[in-house]
């Protein structure tokens, strides 16, 4: 540790003795279910035909006034949320094309294009990008599209979601940015990605841990590295006082 961070601990004493059970991270606030649960009873006709891709039957319940375009199911999911959740391009072409309502939510704030991203439906979420879905909508948790990217490892998707406006400082209701979201599930990758974008390597959650705090934490030593050398404060503390150093201790981190 003194060879990383240029100074050692406070004379061999860890300095939050038994309190260090109260940082104590909540959930990351995303419910990870990449595909529907699905009971026939809770569908309309339009949606059974949209989950398993029919385009024929869509076109024909449109056209005979059985469903509407946007009609929702018991969870609120619209015949566009199905076809994005498998992946269903061709559908989902034919609902664009009717015109549809883009960003309606399912029962737990979840917009079609959250979906097609949580569902790694990368076709399906280049339709809806280009037909202006919005990026920034929030989910229950205050998720938006580019914390289900960056959650999913996805580059490709979240590279899809910047010049859409996707804002990559949002955060959700545990205070974390994308960055801050990767850092704790510990997907380097995606840090460098992010890093690269020129996001706020200083932004905090709502125990006022930076990033670099957080990937002590994680002991994710690549990360620490990087962020290091992008001038990440080491003397930044959180809500408790607590130093990168005290981390460091606490949890035995050494590169």
């Amino acid at each position: 540790m003194k060879k990383i961070f240029g100074f050692g601990s406070k004379k061999g004493v860890l300095p939050f003795g038994s309190s260090i059970n109260l940082v104590r991270d909540s959930g990351h606030g995303i419910n990870f279910q990449p595909r529907y649960h699905i009971q026939d009873k809770d569908l309309r006709k339009i949606h059974n035909a949209a989950i398993v891709g029919n385009v024929a039957k869509v076109q024909h319940v449109l056209l005979f006034g059985k469903n509407g375009l946007n009609d929702r199911d018991k969870m609120k999911r619209t015949a566009l949320h199905l076809a994005c959740a498998n992946g269903h391009s061709a559908v989902v072409t034919l609902l664009l094309e009717r015109q549809c309502l883009l960003n309606l939510c399912d029962n737990e704030n979840r917009t079609v294009l959250m979906k097609a991203i949580e569902c790694q439906e990368e076709e399906c979420v280049t339709l809806l990008l280009e037909d202006g879905a919005d990026p920034n909508v929030m989910d229950v948790s205050g998720n938006t599209t580019l914390h289900y990217a960056v959650f999913c490892q996805n580059i490709s998707l979240a590279a899809k979601l910047l010049p859409c406006n996707a804002h990559i400082e949002a955060r959700n209701k545990d205070d974390l940015t994308p960055l801050l979201l990767v850092i704790r599930e510990r997907r380097g990758q995606m840090v460098e990605f992010l890093v690269k974008k020129e996001t706020n390597i200083h932004a905090v959650d709502k125990m006022k841990r930076a990033a670099l705090m957080l990937a002590v934490k994680y002991e994710s030593a690549n990360v620490v590295r990087l962020l290091l050398q992008q001038g990440a404060d080491i003397f930044s503390q959180d809500v408790f006082g607590w130093t990168v150093e005290e981390y460091a201790v606490i949890g035995g981190f050494n590169m």
